[in-house]
């Protein structure tokens, strides 16, 4: 799981709190994190993988918000394979971990190892939660006509930038000016602590009103297109609504434990004594809430995947097909309308508005299907409403 617990204890001279959780039965965690961890993974990898008897789903063609959800996959699977990788050296080798100590100072390699292993984990879920910004940040401007896929560039300055200079400067004050002084005053945890959250609490807090202005405009969009807001467009709005609740839904739980637990830490750490009999039940809401962080934290990168796609089955389609490339069909189209002279139009003021107007349904139609990508029915139901599935 991802907490920056994981880096203080990298430090020899760790405070109390953090010595109560990593101590608290370390087989059992470990366990715990990579069973979670490998289920996550091995059912993300399946719901990526194409199936048998449906059609590959499709790029939008004015957004980047298809690559940003594959982009948020990628990072929870590179994320659980650090949590195995960690949790199985502590299982297999806990004598190697046990080396970080004052006494022991001329052993780099298993500070290296803990203080390299905490940082991967932590550098792929806190670009994670870069990426879900980035994507209700897409969503909203996509609908506004905005963004396009010239965007992701930026995306990405913003998102591995970011994600990188947080953590760099996080862990860079926490063991300053050595490995062994870390950890002596709060002037070193706190910016830490800090940096790390600072994405997630952003997610939490800024993504909502992200997604509500967005199933705003796209309401406006549904009742502008033809003027009326039919049955199946008022559905669409609330399937687009119903997956931005998912997503949040989905973060909530993965994420909330991590919040209420070290809330928990912080205040422990602030007692004189967290042994005192008074402050048991915190202990033990701590413990608890930090096995269940090994649990909720790995298996963000599956949740994800339903809550993108829905569930996409388990026939799996390994054989290699050639897909059609957008420019090819554009360029056969284009021929087969240009083969023959078109006779002249006299009426051309009227063609060329009705022209702008189907345009502009189809950047409309592209915008919705972009937020309602992965939804089938949702999918079709547009095409039948659309002014240019009714010959408009």
């Amino acid at each position: 799981m991802a907490s920056p617990r994981l880096e203080t204890y990298c430090c020899p001279n760790r405070d109390a709190a953090t010595q109560l959780v990593m101590n608290f039965q370390p087989e059992v965690f470990c366990g715990v994190c990579i069973g979670s961890a490998s289920v996550s993974l091995l059912l993300t990898i399946l719901q990526l993988l194409p199936k048998k008897g449906q059609s590959p789903r499709k790029m939008p063609k004015a957004s980047s918000s298809s690559t940003i959800l594959l982009l948020i996959s990628i990072c929870d699977i590179l994320g659980g394979l650090g949590m195995i990788f960690r949790s199985s050296v502590w299982l297999g080798f806990p004598g190697f971990i046990a080396n970080i100590s004052v006494a022991n100072g001329t052993d780099m390699w298993p500070s290296a190892f803990c203080v390299g292993s905490a940082m991967w984990i932590q550098l792929l879920y806190s670009a994670g939660f870069w990426w879900l910004f980035c994507y209700a940040v897409d969503s909203y401007l996509v609908v506004r006509r905005s963004a396009g896929l010239s965007t992701i560039v930026l995306y990405h300055m913003m998102t591995w930038g970011l994600a990188v200079m947080l953590c760099v400067e996080g862990i860079a004050l926490l063991y300053y000016p050595s490995l062994s002084s870390c950890e002596n005053g709060l002037e070193h945890a706190v910016p830490h602590y800090i940096t790390t959250y600072a994405p997630l609490l952003l997610v939490l807090m800024v993504n909502p009103i992200l997604f509500r202005r967005t199933v705003s405009a796209v309401a406006s969009l549904l009742k502008g297109r033809q003027g009326i807001y039919t049955e199946n467009e008022r559905r669409l709005g609330t399937e687009i609504q119903i997956r931005f609740f998912k997503i949040m839904l989905v973060f909530v739980i993965c994420w909330s434990s991590n919040i209420i637990n070290e809330s928990l830490l912080f205040y422990l750490e602030m007692q004189p004594d967290i042994n005192e009999m008074p402050l048991k039940n915190i202990r033990s809401a701590a413990l608890i809430t930090w096995i269940i962080m090994g649990v909720l934290n790995p298996m963000q990168g599956f949740l994800f995947t339903l809550a993108f796609y829905g569930w996409t089955g388990w026939k799996v389609d390994l054989k290699w097909r050639k897909r059609e490339i957008p420019w090819e069909s554009m360029s056969s189209s284009t021929v087969g309308e240009n083969a023959y002279p078109s006779p002249v139009n006299y009426q051309s003021n009227t063609h060329d508005s009705k022209k702008i107007s189907t345009t502009d349904s189809q950047q409309t139609d592209d915008a919705i299907s972009m937020l309602s990508e992965g939804n089938t029915s949702g999918e079709d139901r547009l095409s039948r409403s659309s002014p240019i599935y009714q010959g408009w």
